[in-house]
């Protein structure tokens, strides 16, 4: 069954205290989890808040290099954790041996092509597909690379994110229309162009909007999109 899951974001412009609050105040029993621009010491602080806020199962966790296995081990105990997504190796040096989990733990398509002598190392591909949609715009090669991909190991969760029209340069200098900040639904009007077989059983909406936008946006992804 598919699950499209709102999320914790961590990123500058996400109130994620807030989001605890929400999904506690609103009695939701899932989350998914993006802790990636925390380090240990405030994850720890992030982890606790989700204790005291009964939140108890987060089946997708964005995780980070810097994450050890014991801690995969912890969100796995105490959040009831079916996926991780990872960024490759090529763009963040992996510190710590995943292969305890790496049945678990899926590649993000981000800056890099995938690479397939990774991808076999793990469970699959955690399809970002703001992040293809913008290789189609920009970066042609890599696009028409990564659906090569897909078509040969499984794709194991997603994230979606919302395109839109303004460009921008992130902080790599990347040229990027994708964003973590939807303005308006029509936003994720994009995902109409990619076949169903791209979205997973696990979905995570990766925006910064609260949850009750997130929710929104939910209803939007299951009622106009097909998901």
């Amino acid at each position: 069954m598919r699950k499209i899951l709102v999320s914790i974001t961590t990123t500058q412009g996400s109130d994620w205290q807030g989001k605890i609050k929400e999904i506690e105040k609103l009695g939701l029993k899932e989350t998914a989890l993006f802790p990636t621009c925390f380090k240990k010491e405030e994850r720890e602080k992030l982890y606790a808040l989700l204790r005291e806020a009964g939140i108890r199962n987060i089946p997708f966790v964005h995780i980070r290099n810097d994450m050890a296995p014991q801690e995969l081990d912890y969100l796995i105990d105490e959040f009831k954790v079916k996926a991780f997504n990872l960024h490759s190796n090529s763009e963040y040096p992996f510190i710590h041996d995943y292969s305890r989990h790496r049945k678990m733990i899926y590649i993000e398509n981000v800056y890099s092509p995938l690479e397939e002598r990774e991808i076999k190392e793990f469970g699959g591909v955690c399809l970002d597909v703001s992040h293809l949609e913008n290789d189609r715009i920009h970066e042609p090669d890599k696009f028409r690379h990564n659906l090569e991909v897909f078509e040969k190991y499984p794709i194991g969760c997603n994230h979606l994110s919302c395109f839109q029209k303004t460009l921008r340069r992130d902080e790599d200098g990347y040229l990027r229309l994708d964003s973590h900040s939807l303005k308006k639904l029509s936003e994720m009007d994009y995902l109409k162009n990619y076949p169903k077989k791209y979205f997973s059983d696990i979905i995570a909406i990766e925006l910064e909007n609260t949850i009750k936008e997130q929710l929104k946006v939910r209803d939007y992804l299951i009622e106009e999109i097909g998901l």
